[in-house]
């Protein structure tokens, strides 16, 4: 799964589309024992620019090698449009160490589970030294989904937040350039229609990348995923996933 959040910012350029191909063993949640299956993702992200604000986009691309109707070539996207204040007003936003204050209004799908989470928030972009960006995002979690009745995941109800810290920092060893970038969220409880308690959760997600070509547009690594009672359940996850990221 990539990084929500990651890089609705600003960006030096105007818009940054990556293709990026993950592969490791992932926990299903959904089963007694918390089995895990070797997974590969393939997803689609872009990053931009706007006048206003900025834009993330991404779309996961999943499948399993085990048929337990769960990451059965499955879809999961996310989308975060941001309204930067001070690009808005025409002033620059700066209290402490606090550089920009957007409003963002998020967008979370599933197609297997048939999801649907509508996130309005608030978002901190922070001015760090070496840091190219650092956020901090609070947002409410509204359930707009079909729920039981329509074959989906049962629906919860609509008191849950979400926490987000997303960050990138590049450097170079020698003449090789990496990255260190990534997420971590905390997910609030909630109940689900059925009236059973779904499990407040921490996932975070740090990625360690090179730039394998020295030209920017190829880069391989590692994400390490770490899941503290995942989508609700009584199971975690800490699993290291291969990592290829083409940039365009």
């Amino acid at each position: 799964m990539c990084v929500g959040l990651l890089m609705a910012v600003v960006l030096p350029s105007a818009a940054q589309t990556d293709f990026a191909w993950q592969y490791g063993k992932l926990v299903n949640p959904f089963t007694e024992d918390g089995a895990s299956s070797t997974t590969s993702i393939l997803t689609f992200q872009n990053a931009s620019s706007w006048r206003f604000g900025g834009s993330f986009f991404f779309i996961d691309f999943i499948d399993d090698n085990k048929a337990d109707g769960f990451n059965d070539k499955e879809f999961y996207g996310e989308w975060y449009p941001a309204l930067s204040l001070g690009k808005a007003s025409g002033r620059e936003i700066k209290i402490g160490a606090i550089r920009d204050i957007s409003l963002v209004g998020g967008i979370n799908f599933d197609g297997d589970a048939n999801v649907l989470k509508i996130l309005p928030g608030i978002q901190l972009s922070w001015s760090v030294p070496g840091f190219i960006f650092l956020n901090t995002d609070f947002a409410a979690m509204l359930d707009a989904s079909s729920g039981v009745g329509k074959g989906g995941a049962p629906k919860t109800d609509d008191t849950g937040f979400m926490f987000d810290v997303s960050w990138l920092l590049t450097f170079k060893l020698g003449a090789a350039s990496f990255a260190w970038t990534g997420h971590a969220e905390y997910i609030s409880g909630v109940t689900n229609e059925l009236g059973a308690k779904v499990r407040s959760w921490i996932l975070a997600q740090p990625q360690f990348t090179v730039d394998v070509t020295g030209g920017g547009w190829l880069h391989a690594g590692v994400e390490l995923q770490y899941w503290s009672n995942k989508l609700g359940s009584t199971h975690d996850e800490f699993t290291p996933q291969l990592l290829v990221v083409l940039r365009m």
